[in-house]
């Protein structure tokens, strides 16, 4: 059963994608704010006599603007599209992750909901010199491309990205499989380089790589939390506890984030009932808006040693995930620290124009132990650097181990020698673990 909180969704927003979680049940946030009175038929606040006719001037200020532009712009402009102009720009000037949408946006929004969309596969990240790659979706055109987490996109068919909302982006990158667009990237070097893409349909599977390691190490992967992500992953802990696995390895290098919900679902299978997972704070940062805690649930796997894999395209959903295993001493985090994506968006259906809504950032997630991650990351427990090179070669071998025969040509003669130094670090640490646990 899919269920929203406050009446809204809730998403850890992150490049433009998103996804509504499954789960083990239905999870019910603790401590909840209450709303103020709110007026039956605009779902906004009502007015408080004297202190509001100041906010009453300057809406009539901003509607005597639009009235202006309607009556003297040097093109003619349906009213309907100043209006929405209006509440965009209202709602940009507050920060890149909040904006509106209007019918085809929230549709566009909702298709990424069921996990595929057209387009260049890329989750990105709003900044003031253009669009940061947070992380390539796998088997995408940028993905072939080598474009890595950490660069720039400067431009898109040669139109400058400096300043553009998240919807802006994203419409730039999106279009019909088969479409051609050119991309400016800058790598972090400094270096820039134009590239050449096809668009293609973006199909993004949640739980991948499912597999027993040897020595009883398993290993599942999450490539991002989309709608059936808690579900998929509960199937493959099954199918490994059938395979008898003494310890597990979860892989969040390169997750983008997701739906906070979905995270939750995900977390709460190794953490015992009533466990905190996230906590959400508004304006004050003090009082927790939203408390999330693992709720009813089916199997779980409280006693399972795990090692969570992580990198700087970790971000958001993935970060509340291993933020709440690190924090409660479930898991030891491997790699590189995380992105710091930790600001959730609420898109929030308008009553009068409910093909349209809003996406506005209401809040920070907080990890159980009072952290505040955002534009800081989690470093994890046992660091270990890999190059662009030699990730992107574990990449390829990962690849090739989850699907024989899929990579072809000179790709096959490389991923064989390639060696993923995070992933052999892990199973070291749960070998370890295993032997002192033992002595």
């Amino acid at each position: 059963m899919r269920r929203f909180f406050g009446g809204v969704k809730k998403w850890v927003w992150v490049a433009g994608t998103a996804a509504l979680a499954g789960g083990c049940a239905t999870h019910r946030p603790v401590a909840e704010a209450r709303p103020a009175k709110v007026t039956a038929v605009a779902g906004v606040a009502a007015p408080v006599p004297g202190r509001d006719e100041a906010a009453f001037d300057d809406i009539a200020a901003l509607t005597e603007a639009m009235l202006l532009v309607r009556r003297y712009y040097v093109e003619e402009k349906p009213f309907k599209d100043v209006v929405y102009g209006a509440i965009n720009g209202m709602l940009t000037e507050l920060d890149p992750n909040s904006s509106f949408l209007p019918p085809q946006p929230l549709a566009n929004l909702e298709e990424e909901t069921r996990g595929s969309f057209g387009g260049i596969g890329v989750n990105v990240g709003v900044e003031r010199d253009g669009v940061k790659v947070i992380a390539p979706i796998e088997d995408s055109p940028a993905f072939k491309a080598g474009i890595h987490a950490g660069d720039t996109i400067t431009a898109v068919d040669g139109k400058k990205m400096e300043g553009a909302s998240m919807d802006e982006a994203v419409k730039a990158m999106r279009g019909e499989k088969g479409s051609s667009v050119k991309v400016t990237v800058e790598r972090q070097n400094g270096e820039k380089v134009e590239v050449a893409l096809v668009r293609d349909d973006i199909k993004m599977t949640s739980v991948k790589g499912v597999r027993e390691l040897g020595d009883g190490i398993g290993y599942v992967r999450i490539t991002q939390f989309n709608e059936p992500s808690a579900e998929d992953f509960a199937q493959a802990l099954a199918g490994l506890d059938k395979a008898k696995i003494t310890e597990l390895i979860i892989d969040l290098r390169d997750n983008p984030g997701g739906l906070l919900e979905s995270a939750v679902g995900v977390a709460e299978q190794m953490l015992p009932k009533g466990q905190e997972i996230v906590t959400v704070r508004g304006r004050d940062g003090q009082k927790p808006q939203q408390r999330f805690e693992s709720g009813p649930c089916g199997r779980r796997f409280v006693d399972l040693p795990i090692a969570v894999l992580v990198n700087g395209g970790s971000a958001s959903a993935s970060e509340i995930v291993a933020g709440a295993l690190k924090a409660h001493k479930r898991a030891v985090l491997v790699g590189e620290k995380t992105y710091g994506k930790a600001s959730v968006q609420n898109v929030i259906k308008l009553a009068l124009r409910p093909d349209c809504a809003i996406r506005l950032t209401t809040g920070f997630y907080y990890t159980p132990d009072g952290k505040m991650i955002h534009g800081v990351g989690i470093v994890p427990d046992v660091q270990v650097a890999m190059s662009k090179a030699e990730w992107r070669q574990a990449q390829m071998r990962r690849m090739y181990d989850e699907m024989p025969g899929a990579t072809t040509g000179g790709m096959q003669k490389l991923v064989p020698d390639a060696k993923d130094e995070q992933l052999e670090r892990a199973k070291e640490v749960l070998k370890s673990a295993r032997i002192l646990h033992k002595g």
